[in-house]
């Protein structure tokens, strides 16, 4: 597979803190979406006082059986995502710009969600039947992760938010590439249910938001107004 060089979006080397207004280097202002992000839902998972969480279930997450193999591909979600994020950082600032677009909306549609209809979802085991690293993990993960705010699955907007900006880049525009990110993000998103993280309606019910945050982003700016997103901060 042969690849284009290589070339930063940005001349980074000649970055001054007075010159992060200027266009060339503004979109650094959307990495503030991640502190704000976690501030939000740290509250609403750690800091906020919820009488009652509704249950999250659908009969087929009974038929799904937990399976820890599925762990690697949930952990590569977090790797996935920030490598994205980096890469388009460097290498494709309209591509960066519009993946946190799709991000702030998708995410800001799912933690209103969350404020509006506090979920759980009530699926983990309670033991194994096999004993192993990986679910020796996933036991001290459980303990981590509280299973509260579910649905829809941040995992799975997340995962698509990496696909798109993998179809998206210029220079990933190899079938390889693109065919490689479409596996991954499938991967990750039936991690959620074999894991028991998630209900089959926590994957559903993301796939509107996902739409939601995409329509405005990615289908507005390639059909109707292609430098409309490019050109925002």
């Amino acid at each position: 597979m042969k690849h284009p060089h290589l070339q930063l979006d940005t001349n980074w080397r000649q970055f001054r803190p007075r010159k992060l207004c200027q266009s060339e280097y503004r979109h650094a202002f959307l990495l503030l979406f991640w502190p704000i992000m976690g501030l939000i839902f740290r509250y609403l998972e750690r800091g906020r006082e919820v009488e009652y969480y509704h249950p999250v279930h659908s009969p087929l997450d009974d038929l799904i059986p937990f399976n820890e193999l599925f762990l690697i591909p949930y952990l590569f979600w977090f790797l996935f995502l920030f490598l994205m994020v980096v890469f388009t950082f460097f290498y494709d600032v309209p591509a960066f710009r519009r993946m946190h677009w799709f991000l702030i909306i998708t995410y800001g549609i799912t933690l209103t969600i969350y404020f509006l209809f506090p979920n759980c979802q009530e699926l983990r085991p309670d033991t194994f039947l096999r004993d192993n690293f990986l679910t020796r993990f996933m036991a001290d993960f459980y303990e981590f992760d509280t299973h509260t705010n579910v649905c829809p699955s941040l995992h799975v907007v997340g995962g698509v938010a990496s696909m798109l900006a993998v179809l998206d880049c210029r220079h990933l525009q190899h079938r390889a590439w693109k065919i490689s990110s479409i596996i991954v993000t499938i991967l990750i998103s039936a991690s959620t249910v074999f894991l028991k993280q998630h209900s089959i309606l926590d994957v559903a019910l993301a796939i509107p938001v996902c739409l939601a945050g995409y329509f405005p982003v990615y289908f507005r700016a390639r059909h109707k107004q292609p430098h409309a997103v490019a050109d925002a901060p």
